[in-house]
């Protein structure tokens, strides 16, 4: 028979299992006491049977004792098989006088379990006094009876049996009729109105206590309703919390409410559930939870709590109300759950996907949210609003030269003082790289005041980024050019205002950079060219429409020494597109590597044609800084004349100053490299570019190539006139050839011959053309040695 743990006090079973708890303790206790002394006995006299049975009984009721959650009819059965087992070993050992042992058997089995278990408990201890007894009952000596063992030990065994029933059966008995008038008891109890209300509350409470059990690992709280309070209504949200929580107290929180706030139960016992508010949870939720519980519906919600030392934490709610028999509200339980770990992460998610991790501002994705709000409410309101495109000047150079920790030092600074600049209402975003973006929200009503403002803010803006950046000591110099345009206009979308902005700013990186402009429609005109110029460039090279053109070079007396090659560009309607347009573009747009890999190789071509008519020439081709810089140039290079078969030696490499900006030593080692191959070098357009001299005794040069813009005015400007001298002066004491571009006029030859210049190229002497009128030029002229050229 298993006890209910919440039966009543005038149960039977509850008694019994009363009893059966102190009994144990009680002869748990008493076993001690007589059985350890017996153990020593039986030790020293050497029954260690009975050592043995008293040390297993002793151990057997203590487990008994303490494993409580065996059921209650398990626990007596097994305490009434220790007792039949010390029996049984006592009545071996000792003899009859043990007997008494078993006879407690039945009758504890009708006190415990009943009176069925008793009898069968009674039938086992007479089988085991009749049968275990029988030598020992035979030896036994009865007035007047025969000397038979089986009729001794039958006499003994009845009158065993006899006593034993009597005990067992009063005791049997006795408890049924205790149990009848406990049964009858309980009856009347319920009977009477007091004895229903009890139960009524005990049984709310119940209810209540195994809803707060039920979610144990989670924060419970239960608060009473208040029915002097009234109901709540929803007059207003303020009004509706307030009086949802005056009309209710909290009379219970576990254990794990206590953890995560820090109050003990006895600080919010009798406070209502608005303890936990603070300063930053929702006024919205709160207002949909005072509503529903001013209806009494129950209602989820995730609430920023705060514990007793001002902890901010969320929670995932849920207030549920609990009604009496009569359907009125009594009690509100909250069962709340800690969620702040995944509020965490689902912020950390969102500040990934909408702001930039190194500088905290709005990310590309978030910006364009923001311009489309931004364009959407001024067209609405008719408000003009504006968008910055800003870039750092020369940027790159300080993230090569410091390293990137550097780099992203600067970028922080520079945001934090566009950050400061700006209104509540505007935007500052990065969008990627050095380059931020600003959304200048409802500057005016007109374009003017509009443009104005932008000027101005621009302008803050400008001035900021020239400050001095101060990073681990050093100070670091920077600008940024910016681009504006304004908003709406008809037909704008957001990815067009950010296309508008952009192409502004390159306008001011053009003008000079460290400058500020306005977006223009022709500038889109430009970009667009820019852009189908890049298309097209692309096609022209895949589809043979470039050709490359040959400029005669002569010496001093007229005759072709050498000549240049230069691109030309017809497109398929016959319209030219000239090297000054299509070149800059393909800079640009990387193709000038594809581009001059293509010349390279239609130099080598022109090369193996003049030998093949009779009539070799040194060609120069042109190569731009990028191209030189290919990690693979000088394969490249290698590979293109062992296909071609062409001879190094008449093969001129123009490059520009420019080349030697960067990475001098690196270059200066490549050419002479490639200068090992047979190749010569000539620096173009001399004394335009890098200022110092120094690199022209490092470099294996073979000439210098004065700039048309020198010889335009010579003879009649002194400066040019001066410069031309000194390079021509300069060059022939370092040995170097020297090439006078742009000469147009007589003067200008007469000038230049006058004063040493080795060879002369220009318009006076033919424009490019295609390398078939080379030939027939060269046929037609005087005859000239082709080596007495090439060492010319």
């Amino acid at each position: 028979m298993e006890v209910d743990p919440v039966a009543a006090p005038n149960d039977i079973a509850h008694w019994r299992a009363q009893i059966f708890a102190r009994l144990l303790l009680a002869i748990l206790v008493l076993g001690l006491l007589t059985a350890v002394p017996s153990a020593l006995l039986a030790a020293s006299e050497g029954m260690w049977a009975i050592v043995v049975s008293d040390v297993v009984a002793l151990l057997w009721i203590a487990t008994i004792w303490r494993w409580t959650s065996l059921p209650y009819r398990s626990r007596v059965l097994n305490f009434l098989a220790v007792a039949f087992l010390i029996g049984v070993v006592l009545l071996l050992k000792i003899g009859p006088v043990s007997q008494i042992y078993l006879m407690a058997i039945p009758v504890l089995a009708a006190l415990l379990l009943g009176l069925r278990p008793a009898l069968w408990s009674l039938a086992a201890a007479a089988l085991a006094v009749m049968v275990l007894g029988y030598e020992a009952n035979g030896q036994l000596h009865f007035e007047g009876v025969p000397d038979y063992a089986f009729l001794k030990s039958a006499i003994v065994t009845l009158n065993f049996l006899f006593i034993s029933a009597v005990l067992t059966l009063s005791c049997a008995v006795l408890l049924r009729h205790l149990a009848r008038s406990l049964d009858q008891l309980g009856a009347s109890t319920l009977s009477l109105e007091q004895g229903q209300e009890r139960l009524q509350i005990l049984n709310a409470e119940l209810r209540l206590t195994s809803a707060a059990v039920a979610r144990l690992n989670d924060m419970v709280l239960i608060a009473e309703v208040d029915a002097a309070a009234g109901p709540a209504g929803v007059a207003g949200a303020d009004r509706a919390a307030e009086a949802a929580d005056g009309g209710q107290h909290i009379i219970f929180v576990n254990q794990a409410f206590e953890r995560r706030t820090g109050y003990r139960r006895d600080e919010v016992l009798g406070r209502g559930l608005r303890l936990l508010r603070g300063p930053d949870t929702e006024p919205e939720t709160l207002a949909r939870i005072a509503a529903a519980m001013a209806r009494n519906e129950a209602v989820r919600a995730e609430l920023l709590n705060y514990t007793k030392a001002g902890e901010a934490y969320w929670v995932e709610t849920e207030l549920v109300p609990f009604a009496d028999e009569g359907g009125n509200n009594t009690h509100w339980v909250a069962v709340e759950r800690d969620i702040s770990e995944r509020k965490r992460s689902e912020d950390d998610i969102h500040r990934l996907a909408f702001y930039d991790v190194l500088t905290g501002l709005p990310n590309r994705r978030l910006l364009m949210d923001r311009l489309d709000k931004l364009l959407a409410s001024s067209q609405r309101g008719g408000s003009i609003s504006a968008v910055m495109f800003i870039d750092l000047d020369h940027f790159k150079y300080i993230n090569d030269a410091r390293g990137h920790a550097t780099g992203d030092a600067l970028l922080r600074n520079a945001a934090q003082r566009l950050s400061g600049l700006m209104r509540k209402a505007d935007t500052v975003a990065r969008i990627g790289g050095d380059e931020f973006v600003v959304l200048l929200a409802h500057l005016a009503q007109d374009v003017a005041g509009a443009s104005h403002s932008a000027l101005l803010v621009a302008e803050k803006i400008r001035r900021a980024i020239a400050d001095c950046f101060e990073i681990e000591g050093q100070s670091y110099q920077s600008s940024a050019s910016i681009g504006v345009t304004l908003l709406p206009q008809r037909g704008q979308t957001a990815q067009d205002l950010l296309r508008e902005a952009d192409t502004a700013m390159y306008r001011a990186k053009a003008d000079g950079r460290n400058g500020i402009a306005f977006f223009e429609t022709a500038m889109q005109a430009d970009v667009e060219q820019r852009l189908t110029m890049e298309r097209d460039l692309a096609a022209a090279l895949a589809g043979g429409e470039l050709c490359m053109h040959l400029q005669p070079q002569v010496d001093r007396a007229g005759a072709v020494v050498g000549a240049e090659l230069l691109m030309r560009w017809r497109r398929a309607d016959g319209s030219m597109v000239a090297p000054a347009v299509f070149i800059p573009v393909a800079e640009e747009c990387g193709l000038i590597r594809p581009l001059g890999l293509w010349a390279l190789q239609q130099a080598c071509a022109a090369v193996l044609r003049l030998q093949a008519a009779g009539r070799p020439l040194p060609l120069s081709v042109n190569v731009s800084p990028s191209q030189f810089r290919q990690d693979d140039f000088v394969a490249q290079v290698r590979r293109t004349l062992a296909a071609s078969g062409a001879p190094a030696a008449l093969l001129i490499l123009e490059v520009t100053e420019g080349l030697l900006i960067d990475k001098l030593d690196e270059t200066i080692a490549r050419m002479h490299e490639l200068a090992a191959m047979g190749l010569r070098f000539s620096i173009d357009d001399f004394g335009t570019g890098y200022s110092s001299l120094a690199y022209l005794k490092k470099m294996p040069l073979y000439e210098l190539k004065i700039d048309r813009s020198f010889v335009r005015d010579t003879p009649d400007d002194a400066s040019d006139k001066a410069i031309v001298q000194a390079i021509l002066a300069m060059a022939r004491h370092l040995g170097l050839r020297v090439v006078a571009e742009g000469v147009e006029t007589q003067a200008q030859a007469d000038f230049l011959t006058a004063n040493g210049c080795d060879c002369l190229q220009g318009y006076l002497y033919g424009h490019a053309m295609p390398l078939e009128t080379l030939l027939a030029r060269l046929a037609d002229g005087p005859a000239r040695a082709a080596q007495a050229a090439c060492a010319g």
